[in-house]
Parts: structure tokens; C-alpha cells; sequence
């Protein structure tokens, strides 16, 4: 082969075979077995046709197949402009000023970024497809855990608030891929935080659901200060075994509502929504709801029309209560409709397309005039989808569930999930949890299975290294980060 193409001469067949102007052209591109090529013709026979001493020199014998090489010549280019580029197949390299407006191509996810101030940002990217759950880090807490909430600080970074059982709660942020210890807060048994911004101001409320020394009942609005980088107590509300928070915005104006779950032993009282007043610049009480063991609010939005969703736990004599949806109409909350629950303990809102779910996670089916059984903590949770032509929510789908007390719903590439925290079977709190993947007329179908112990909270978040999702044990003062490896 090396002879041969040493004994090669230029031959300009194009000149030969291109026709003057006018006059019908003799290339065609062609494709066949997956090669795309040129096909050269001519009108007459002998026009295609040359001796071999036209091409090959010192050769007796014309080669049956060969192949041309063809130089294609661009008088006016742009003009070349400079672009380093880094090719890694490990960690991800440094975004600073001075790798400012450079590339990065990852091989190992087939992904090309670009560093834009100093974050790498995506270019063309790979589909992603989650593979395997891995352990990330151990968050060892001053106690139990019964909620974690994740949110970010334009220009500060990650966080992510533990609701523990203990006087202490706490702050940590991500730091160097994992995260650490950045303030603590005092508490009273909190249940849940909730993250929301009015403006340029930054809150954090944590439902409390234990007095304090003094046998104050109160849940504490916590604002962010730019100057000391900490939160300081802003508004204190007077609540009832407060077990959550929801914010949300409905034309233009700020609410909070909270999960009164009991007062003594009467869980049949009223939850509140809160209404931020501009003038004084604290929450004011704006509306009350009737509701029993309140244990969770989930707001969203369908076109002009705004819901919240509340999960009724127990109205004390049974966990088979009706949870509710309610519809923003004339200035406050109506009731909409009505769902069989069985102490419920969550919803989650989610879309998939232009389709929009609400999925309860059931804890515990239990009356006083039956006996309690161990499988009552196994029952089913429930996913429902709108449909809109009947403006109601219909049973999409069941799953079961060992005592389920939080959804979370979150997507890799272009795959959707959900991840229910099961907590109990009516034996052990040491059950798994389950991922479980959208399969479009399947539903969702179980793909990963999670070890936990008394699972309470999931939280799904992203950082520029990847996706991650981190839970709460409110047995073990132990929460876990998983990080999602994809494919």
C-alpha cells in the first residue's frame, strides 16, 4: 500500500466531469449501507473514461476498487479564532477567570460546557440517564430528624436546614461537595422548615411543634442578614403543634399557611393562612381553615387558578379522614374537592407534560373500634391526575406503602421520578424506600430500593458536580446524602 500511494498522481476528474455552465450536471450524492458519497457520471460513455497511466505510474495492472480523495478548496473562510480545550475523564476541572470563556468536554458523560464567570454552564450535553444510587455523605445531627428543607442564597451558596427533635436545629452548606455545619438555631421538637423570599428579603420559617421553657407555643420566622450572613429571628406566630409551613404568592401578595396538627388532645381545630401586610412588614392572619391532625399544605397553580392542598392526618378516633383541595375564589380559599385518605402525611404536586398529578402518601389506617393489626401501617398511597374536562381529580394510580410520609418528585435528563420515604411496616422502622420511574401507560414502576431506617423526609438538588438526594431518619440522629450516577 505504501508503493502504491507513492506512485499516485493528481487527477482533477471533477474539471472533467462538472459541465460548462448551462449544461446538465454529472454529480450526484448518493447513500447506501449508511456511507453517503458522490456519484460522478457523464452524458457520453467515453467521457468517464482514462487510461490507468493517467492516475498510476510503474503499474501494470489497473486496481479493481479504489479510493479518490477528494480536496475541496474555500477561498473565503472567517477568520480563525483561538478556543482552548480541556478533555477530562474524571473530576470536573477548575471554573475561575482564568479558564473564562473556555470549553470543557467530558468524556465520561459526553457533555461540552462552557465556563461562564465561574460556573461551568452546558452546551451540548448527552442524554442522562439515571444508573445506580451511590452513598455520598453521612450528616451526623444533634438528633433526629423529621424534616430537611434545601434552598440556595444567590451569591452565598447551598443549603440545607435540619428540622430536629432536640432544642438545637441547624444549618449546613455546601462546601467542597458535601455538606458542613454553618449556624444553629434554637428549636422546640421543630417539624419542618420552609425557604421563601419576598423581594430581596430571604425568610425561614420552622414549625414548631413543642412549647418552649416558658410553655409558649410559637413558630419562628427566621430572616436572612446580608450583613452578617446568618439568619436572625424576624416574627414569632402564635401555632398549635405546628407541624408545617407552606409560602406561596397569589396575585402579587405573600402568604403563609400552617399545619395546626393538634391543640391538648383535640386534633379538630383550625389551620391558619397568613397574609405578609406591606406597611408593617409582618404576617398577619388572613384566613382559617377547619382541619383535623393537619400534617402537611401543598400549594400550586393550573392556569389563572391557584390550590392548596391540605393532608389530614386523625380526628381523634380515626385515620380515615378526608384530606382537601381548595381554590382561590374571590379573595380566599373555598373548598374543591375532597379525597379518602388515611393519615395522611404529605402531598406532592408534580407535572409530566402538559399532565398534572397530586400523589398522598397514607401513613397508618387505624380506627378505635378495630383493632389495630400490623399491616395497617401497609396500604396503599395514591397518585391522581386532573382531568380537566371534568375539573376533578380521578385515581390515577395506586402504590404500596409501609407507613409513607413524604413524596418527593424530581427528573434526570429527560426520565421522571418519585421517591417515597416508607417508615414503618408495623414490625421495624428499618424498610426500604422506593425510587420508583414514570413509565408513561406503565405509570410509575419501583426501580431502586433504598435502605432506610425510619425514613421521614426526602429532598432532591442539584450542584454543578451532579444530582443528589438527601433523607431524614426521625430514629437515628443520622441523615444521608445519596448521589444519582447517570449513565
Amino acid at each position: 500500500a505504501g508503493a502504491l500511494l507513492s506512485d499516485l498522481r493528481p487527477l482533477d476528474i471533477l474539471a472533467e466531469v462538472v459541465p460548462p455552465a448551462g449544461s446538465p450536471s454529472g454529480v450526484r450524492t448518493l447513500q447506501a449501507h449508511g456511507v453517503r458519497g458522490l456519484q460522478l457520471s457523464a452524458a457520453a460513455a467515453q467521457a468517464m473514461s482514462f487510461p490507468a497511466s493517467r492516475i498510476f505510474f510503474r503499474c501494470d495492472l489497473f486496481p479493481q476498487e479504489f479510493s479518490i480523495v477528494v480536496t475541496l478548496k474555500a477561498p473565503n473562510l472567517p477568520p480563525k479564532v483561538k478556543t482552548d480545550l480541556k478533555v477530562t475523564l474524571g473530576s470536573r476541572p477548575p471554573c475561575t477567570k482564568v479558564e473564562d470563556a473556555q470549553f470543557w468536554f467530558d468524556a465520561s458523560r459526553k457533555g461540552l460546557y462552557l465556563c461562564v464567570g465561574n460556573e461551568w454552564v452546558s452546551v451540548l450535553a448527552a442524554r442522562e440517564r439515571l444508573d445506580y444510587v451511590q452513598q455520598h455523605q453521612d450528616l451526623f445531627t444533634s438528633s433526629e430528624t423529621l424534616g430537611i428543607e434545601v434552598f440556595r442564597i444567590p451569591g452565598v451558596g447551598l443549603f440545607a436546614a435540619t428540622a430536629n427533635r432536640k432544642a438545637t436545629s441547624a444549618i449546613y452548606k455546601w462546601t467542597d461537595g458535601k455538606f458542613a455545619s454553618f449556624q444553629s438555631l434554637r428549636t422546640h421538637q421543630a417539624q419542618s422548615w420552609r425557604h421563601f423570599t419576598i423581594g430581596r428579603k430571604i425568610f425561614l420559617a420552622v414549625a414548631n411543634f413543642e412549647p418552649n421553657e416558658k410553655g409558649q407555643e410559637f413558630s419562628v420566622i427566621y430572616k436572612w442578614s446580608h450583613r452578617k450572613l446568618k439568619f436572625a429571628p424576624y416574627q414569632r406566630i402564635a401555632t398549635h403543634s405546628a407541624r408545617d409551613w407552606e409560602a406561596f404568592e397569589v396575585h402579587g401578595e405573600h402568604f403563609l399557611a400552617v399545619a395546626n396538627h393538634r391543640e391538648g388532645d383535640n386534633h379538630n381545630i383550625d389551620s391558619v393562612i397568613y397574609k405578609w401586610n406591606p406597611a408593617t412588614r409582618l404576617f398577619e392572619t388572613n384566613q382559617t381553615i377547619p382541619t383535623s391532625g393537619a400534617y402537611d399544605w401543598e400549594f400550586f397553580t393550573v392556569g389563572p387558578y391557584s390550590f392548596l392542598a391540605v393532608a389530614n392526618t386523625f380526628n381523634g378516633t380515626s385515620t380515615r379522614v378526608h384530606s382537601r383541595l381548595y381554590v382561590w375564589l374571590l379573595g380566599s380559599f373555598q373548598l374543591f374537592q375532597s379525597f379518602p385518605t388515611f393519615g395522611a402525611a404529605d402531598w406532592e404536586v408534580f407535572h409530566i407534560g402538559e399532565r398534572i398529578f397530586l400523589a398522598v402518601a397514607n401513613s397508618h389506617s387505624y380506627d378505635t373500634e378495630v383493632q389495630v393489626q400490623n399491616d395497617s401501617y401497609v396500604i396503599n398511597s395514591v397518585i391522581y391526575e386532573l382531568n380537566v374536562t371534568a375539573q376533578t381529580f380521578v385515581k390515577f394510580q395506586d402504590i404500596p406503602t409501609c407507613s409513607a410520609l413524604d413524596w418527593e418528585f424530581f427528573s434526570v435528563g429527560e426520565d421522571y421520578f418519585l421517591v417515597v420515604a416508607n417508615s414503618f411496616d408495623g414490625n421495624t422502622f428499618l424498610v426500604n424506600s422506593i425510587i420508583y420511574r414514570w413509565q408513561g401507560y406503565e405509570g410509575f414502576v419501583a426501580v431502586h430500593s433504598l435502605p432506610t431506617f425510619g425514613c421521614r423526609d426526602w429532598e432532591a438538588f442539584n450542584t454543578s458536580a451532579g444530582s443528589y438526594l438527601i433523607y431524614s431518619s426521625a430514629k437515628e440522629p443520622l441523615s444521608r446524602v445519596l448521589r444519582l450516577r447517570t449513565r
